[in-house]
């Protein structure tokens, strides 16, 4: 249930009122209209009239849709100041050094936008619960690539080590077959020795 009031051409500059208006913003109805009370500047008692208005267009709509608002549940969703038109009068004001400045008289227009609670609670736990289940789904990506990684690194290291092995019996085999090799000649050189001898 959302319910809109706008105040136009209130006495004051947008700048001014939107200090106000910053105060409310996001707060419960009565609460605001308590900060309302009791801020002491110009534009709050614009405002408050503002909020009022839009309070009881609350209940009007509540009323013609035949729903149940509770008034204190309400809250103010969204609060706006836009710039009036600038009056730029006849008279003027005194300045500095002997000049004189001309006298302007600004305007401004407020709108308040007022939501019942249970609809935006609803809606930011559903929020709440989407992100939940995104950042779950970001957690278990994270660690499924974690777990492949690892499982990557453990058959680097097992290939690793199979060729460490493989040239480990290579560089062994090698110097049993020099030695062959040397026994093969040594053989060869006794039979020729013996041979000579024979003869």
């Amino acid at each position: 249930m959302e319910a809109r009031a706008s105040a136009k051409y209130l006495r004051g500059s947008a700048q001014k009122a939107r200090l106000v208006v910053d105060l409310i913003r996001g707060k419960r109805v009565g609460e605001a209209l308590a900060i309302l009370r009791f801020t002491n500047k110009r534009a709050a008692s614009g405002i408050e009239k503002c909020l009022r208005s839009a309070i009881a267009n609350a209940t009007e709509t509540a009323e013609r849709q035949n729903v149940a608002v509770d008034p204190d549940e309400l809250v103010v969703k969204t609060c706006f100041v836009d710039i009036g038109p600038t009056k730029h009068r006849r008279r003027v004001r005194p300045a500095p050094q002997g000049r004189a400045y001309r006298e302007q008289r600004h305007f401004c227009h407020v709108t308040v936008l007022v939501a019942s609670e249970d609809k935006e609670g609803g809606a930011g736990k559903d929020a709440a619960a989407g992100r939940g289940k995104k950042s779950a789904g970001k957690k278990g990506a994270t660690d499924k690539a974690a777990e492949t990684k690892t499982a990557a690194a453990d058959a680097k290291g097992k290939a690793a080590a199979r060729k460490g092995g493989a040239k480990k019996a290579a560089t062994a085999e090698e110097p049993a077959a020099e030695t062959k090799t040397t026994t093969k000649h040594a053989s060869k050189k006794k039979t020729t020795a013996s041979e000579e001898t024979q003869e």
